[in-house]
């Protein structure tokens, strides 16, 4: 049996959600999130953004709100005619060939965009939502792989103790011992392999010591609970104790963590792409596209970072904010 009543699980969840609910911070906070996984799920069924790769506009064309910029080197090399081989019997031909596709190539690309445009053409705009969808994966799967097996190394060390929890300890302790970001890499240069899987285990792998943490010592405190020792006395299992009966009295602890953590693994994504380690070539996230902008900058086109960094910004912003309002609206000291 339960420390729970059977109503007092949805109660303890209803008095939660009322607390978010009167909290307007949080409640925004939660709209900009919610918008952003809806934008993620439009984009992994390609209703938006699927064509973000097409070559729509010239040559890091400007923002619409700047104004088309001077002609670039490539178009004003384009309108420079290619000297004919006299002796070439297709010269005439390959001279009407020219000037039909540098025709079409100017009347298809657009000389300035919404949002710009990076050095391939393609559209700031709909690459930023693009590059969200990798971004948020990354974050909320990895976050979900970390807490995942926090939650059971916390849980397995912190019910049965002895050498057990030794064994975690010493575990815990090796990884706690090198700074992440030194752990991130070393992983990474192991895998070698490019990818979002492998950014998501580089991630999983190194950041479950949090909730490790936190969700030993729930264990540690629930186990000798009146309910933990009535449902031993009825025989039930191990796994049965530790899951069907300690786990849903601090399910709020692992939920709280996966909301920190896909905020920090959001971020560690990005650095990871900025410093080569993260997607490969032809997949686009935040991090590759801040990686591409930091040559650009030399050259005055700021749109691709301003773009990448303030949608970063905001939904990293948005995200911690909500994860502060739900430890707060789901710890049981805070009265209603």
């Amino acid at each position: 049996m339960s420390a729970v009543p059977a109503d007092g699980g949805a109660g303890l969840w209803m008095l939660a959600w009322r607390r978010l609910r009167d909290d307007r911070v949080a409640m925004v906070a939660l709209g900009i999130v919610a918008a952003f996984l809806v934008m993620l799920v439009l984009s992994a069924t390609g209703l938006v953004a699927a064509d973000w790769e097409e070559e729509v506009g010239v040559n890091y064309a400007p923002p619409t709100f700047v104004g088309a910029g001077p002609a670039t080197a490539a178009a004003t090399a384009a309108a420079v005619p290619v000297p004919d081989n006299p002796f070439d019997p297709l010269a005439q031909d390959l001279r009407a060939l020219r000037a039909q596709l540098g025709t079409e190539q100017t009347a298809a690309r657009r000389a300035s965009l919404p949002f710009g445009a990076d050095k391939w053409g393609h559209d700031i705009v709909k690459k930023t939502i693009k590059g969200g969808q990798t971004s948020i994966v990354v974050g909320l799967v990895a976050a979900l792989v970390a807490v995942g097996l926090g939650t059971l190394f916390g849980a397995v060390s912190g019910f049965y103790g002895g050498l057990v929890d030794d064994l975690f300890n010493w575990f815990y302790n090796v990884f706690t011992s090198i700074p992440s970001i030194l752990m991130i890499l070393t992983v990474a240069a192991v895998l070698q392999h490019k990818g979002v899987t492998t950014i998501v285990l580089i991630l999983g792998l190194t950041g479950w010591t949090g909730p490790y943490r936190l969700i030993r010592a729930e264990y540690l405190r629930h186990k000798a609970r009146e309910y933990v020792l009535a449902a031993d006395a009825i025989g039930a299992s191990a796994a049965r104790k530790m899951f069907a009966h300690i786990f849903p009295n601090v399910s709020h602890v692992a939920l709280v963590q996966l909301s920190i953590l896909a905020v920090g693994f959001i971020k560690a994504e990005v650095i990871l792409s900025f410093l080569g380690f993260g997607v490969p070539v032809g997949v686009v996230s935040w991090g590759s596209m801040l990686n591409e902008a930091q040559n650009e900058l030399l050259l005055g086109k700021w749109w691709q970072l301003t773009a990448a960094a303030v949608a970063m910004a905001v939904l990293v912003t948005a995200f911690s904010l909500l994860a502060d309002a739900l430890r707060d609206a789901l710890d049981p000291k805070v009265k209603p």
